[in-house]
């Protein structure tokens, strides 16, 4: 279930990439069109990180729909020296957190990301391709999914949402030598859980 009627965004003509402080100070207005475009420019990613944390689709749609309320609720506080991007993720993570901790929904993070990613991949590719890169990306979300939470956070923020390092440690409220000490720890981990699953 939607918070917004996104079929609605047609009535609009489908704005083109709006400028955050446009929407932001629209939104604040009251716009309900504005309201409607910044849910559609923003809620596949949010859903999508939301999705990488709590591993459970019901529960990355409760969490989008809770950040997306939170966020237009605090949009007049926003203050734009800050990365818009990373203070939505923010908000985000904050609330996936708080979901992970009281429903610790992990099980079916590998089988509903690779879901999500083999879609597009799949189109151009032949029945063979598709198998190999099947295994692959099944390959890598099993990694994924046995990193501790904390390491599986970064990887997903820096690499699926092409956040820099600074974004994230805004988001995460953790100084960048902490960040990049994570990456290193994590690819490292992904690189040997990898190495495993094909026996070398």
């Amino acid at each position: 279930m939607k918070i917004f009627d996104l079929r609605r965004v047609n009535t609009v003509g489908r704005m083109t990439e709006a400028l955050p402080s446009r929407l932001i100070s629209d939104c604040i207005a009251g716009d309900e069109a504005a309201i409607e475009m910044f849910v559609h420019q923003y809620e596949t990613s949010v859903f999508r990180l939301a999705l990488s944390i709590v591993g459970d689709p019901a529960e990355a749609n409760e969490v989008t729909q809770e950040t997306f309320l939170a966020a237009l609720r605090s949009l007049p506080s926003y203050q734009e020296k800050q990365s818009f991007k990373a203070w939505l993720y923010t908000i985000a993570v904050n609330h996936s957190r708080s979901h992970l901790r009281k429903h610790q929904v992990r099980e079916r993070l590998r089988t509903t990301l690779t879901a999500i990613f083999q879609v597009e991949a799949q189109k151009q590719a032949s029945p063979e391709e598709s198998l190999i890169q099947n295994e692959k990306e099944t390959q890598l979300w099993n990694a994924l999914n046995g990193l501790d939470e904390r390491y599986r956070t970064v990887v997903v923020l820096r690499y699926f949402h092409d956040l820099s390092v600074a974004e994230i440690s805004e988001i995460l409220a953790i100084n960048e030598g902490t960040i990049h000490s994570r990456l290193h720890g994590a690819r490292e981990k992904l690189r040997a859980a990898l190495k495993n699953a094909r026996g070398e």
